[in-house]
């Protein structure tokens, strides 16, 4: 399905063309509601990444509509200059190899960088 032909397809493309770094997640960046979210929140923060929050609890179709949109079955899902980079998974271990800093970077976003573990 298509952007043009599914409403929630174009609401969720809205987001993330609106920010940088858009982060689909369970609850807000001020307030997770799920560990994962809050993980990928935790990362970002610390590095000092600005990013856009979309709190998929508010609207189910976007909550449902996501998982389709990217093919991915989970949330959180980061999205970096209108890119899927992954859930928490990918994210965290981006993060602890500092893949995660070199791809922000590599993208025009101040990201710290952070040591290889």
């Amino acid at each position: 399905m298509t952007e043009q032909s599914n409403p929630v397809f174009a609401e969720i493309q809205s987001h993330i063309d609106a920010e940088p770094v858009v982060l689909f997640m369970k609850g807000t960046a001020d307030r997770p509601m799920c560990g994962f979210s809050a993980k990928v929140v935790q990362v970002l923060n610390y590095m000092g990444v600005p990013f856009r929050d979309v709190n998929v609890l508010a609207d189910g179709a976007i909550r449902e509509g996501i998982k389709q949109y990217s093919n991915w079955p989970t949330i959180p899902q980061l999205y970096v200059k209108g890119e899927f980079v992954g859930g928490c998974d990918i994210v965290s271990e981006m993060f602890e190899t500092g893949e995660l800093s070199e791809y922000l970077n590599g993208q025009g976003i101040d990201a710290r960088q952070v040591g290889v573990r």
